[in-house]
């Protein structure tokens, strides 16, 4: 597996930088080699746009920029894409996975577009805080089907490990869910 380069988008409180940090554990599960999450943000509060990243390879990763043509972009809050250009970057061949309800054919976009509604996924399985659903874990289940060697397993052992007990059942089940229920173009 050739370097995969990964960016999240979100709002402060929805677990982008968590769900980077996941997939790293999971890659690691997985196999490979080189992994890496790092966010970058300021002093945002609670819903403003976050930015988080993760490589994986089967080597050693050398750069330690943050990353500029993407292959996979996962956009969690859609809300965002009018502020935020979500696409700057993001390779001819790479994915888009969008948290939206719609159809990835309903979606006028240039690039691979998953879509899967992570906000009712969230909801169907009580992962929320303060009553606000956190599209985290279900958004990360959904990159087994999009990047090759990592596994649904992988990601739901990883999410096990970061939290204990039914949190930890819970978020699992919704990644399996996410998983599932990704459609792609």
């Amino acid at each position: 597996m050739p370097l995969t380069e990964i960016v999240f988008y979100g709002r402060g409180g929805q677990g982008a930088v968590t769900a980077a940090n996941v997939l790293a554990d999971a890659a690691l599960t997985s196999g490979y080699q080189g992994v890496q999450a790092f966010p970058l943000f300021g002093a945002e509060r609670r819903g403003a746009p976050v930015k988080a990243f993760a490589r994986i390879s089967d080597s050693q990763i050398y750069v330690r920029s943050q990353i500029y043509q993407p292959d996979i972009v996962l956009v969690l809050d859609t809300g965002i894409m009018d502020t935020v250009d979500v696409t700057a970057g993001l390779r001819p061949q790479g994915t888009m996975v969008l948290n939206t309800p719609r159809e990835p054919g309903d979606l006028d976009l240039p690039f691979r577009v998953g879509a899967v509604d992570a906000t009712s996924i969230a909801i169907n399985h009580q992962i929320a805080v303060g009553g606000i659903p956190i599209v985290n874990t279900p958004m990360v289940g959904t990159l087994p089907r999009v990047i090759d060697g990592l596994t649904i397993e992988s990601i739901q052992e990883a999410i096990r490990q970061r939290w204990s007990g039914e949190a930890g059942k819970r978020n699992a089940a919704a990644a399996a869910h996410a998983h599932k229920e990704l459609k792609i173009s």
